[in-house]
């Protein structure tokens, strides 16, 4: 396993958590190394050519069979004109795991080169204790080809902000106070779908519509010619802005071949005359697909890690809620 971070960067009073989260990994049975690219005293871990370099050279080490960040942050983007796309496609697959701004690189591996990604967890959460229902990233980066498992909500959530991994680093149950499970906001009546899975943040994918890196048709019909089905997820903002950045993606053709979207539970909040659910209606409803919401997919804990490229099967009925992953 390496550690890196294509975005932010660890500061020093968190160390100690990362620590902890690399002494679990190493418990697991892997070596773990950690590259340059870790500085968190500012917005970025290191510069932009610095970064991609590491990042690439991880990568295309034979030795190296996942890399993790220790999480997202803010400007992964900016390592999107340095990546060589296809020295990447040429490299044996490595796992990246992550989410947040992750999906700004993640999300183009798998269409770009054919690689799958895993969306959800990173280094920093990795300590937690899984709870039931859902799988912890290491179970899947570590699992065969044709590997099959299935997901369920737990039916309960976390609303109360974040640990302090300062006073708290070896901190190992989540805090999940609120009950809740999955939500269909396209109407009612039993759903069975399937497609190939692929997805990720809002707020960084929105960034990269025009860019040639979400070619999600293109990768459909190479990969998938029954379908995709599309997760999304909010971070941060407000309701007006997740819609009109659906809207826009959605009009670069980014869900034209979903048979279903699947949208992350996310504390970002709605305005008066609109919720973040509305928000999603508005912006996705002219597709006439089924919309499943409050998956446990986003930014709120606890996480269901989704494979992208993998072969997803959605099911949501009044007693079933689940998606099976298959690594075909």
């Amino acid at each position: 396993m390496a550690v890196t971070s294509p975005s932010s960067g660890v500061p020093e009073k968190l160390r100690e958590r990362l620590n902890v989260a690399i002494r679990d990994v190493q418990a697991r049975g892997y070596e773990v190394v950690v590259g340059e690219c870790m500085d968190g005293s500012g917005h970025v871990s290191a510069p932009a050519s610095a970064r991609a370099a590491e990042l690439t050279r991880m990568l295309t080490d034979p030795d190296i069979r996942a890399v993790v960040p220790p999480w997202g942050g803010e400007l992964a983007i900016d390592l999107v004109p340095l990546l060589d796309w296809d020295q990447l496609r040429e490299a044996e697959p490595t796992w990246v795991v992550g989410y947040s701004d992750m999906s700004t690189l993640i999300t183009p591996l798998t269409l770009l080169t054919g690689t799958a990604t895993v969306h959800g967890n990173n280094l920093m959460d990795t300590p937690y204790q899984t709870p039931d229902g859902l799988v912890s990233w290491l179970d899947i980066v570590s699992a065969p080809q044709g590997h099959r498992f299935t997901q369920t909500p737990p039916g309960r959530h976390r609303t109360t902000g974040w640990d302090d991994y300062a006073l708290h680093p070896d901190v190992r149950e989540y805090s999940l106070d609120t009950p809740g499970g999955w939500t269909r906001l396209d109407g009612s009546g039993d759903l069975e779908v399937e497609g190939r899975l692929i997805g990720g943040c809002v707020e960084t994918l929105c960034n990269l519509t025009g860019s040639g890196c979400l070619g999600t048709s293109a990768f459909a019909a190479a990969e998938s010619p029954e379908g995709l089905l599309v997760y999304i997820e909010a971070c941060g903002d407000d309701a007006l802005t997740i819609c009109r950045n659906l809207h826009g993606m959605r009009l670069a053709g980014f869900f034209d071949a979903a048979n279903a979207v699947i949208v992350g539970r996310t504390a970002a909040p709605g305005v008066p005359s609109l919720s973040q659910h509305e928000a999603v209606l508005h912006a996705l409803g002219p597709l006439r697909v089924p919309i499943i919401a409050d998956v446990e997919c986003g930014h709120v804990p606890p996480y269901l890690p989704i494979v992208n490229g993998a072969h997803g099967s959605l099911v949501h009925t009044p007693a079933r809620s689940e998606l099976t992953q298959t690594l075909i």
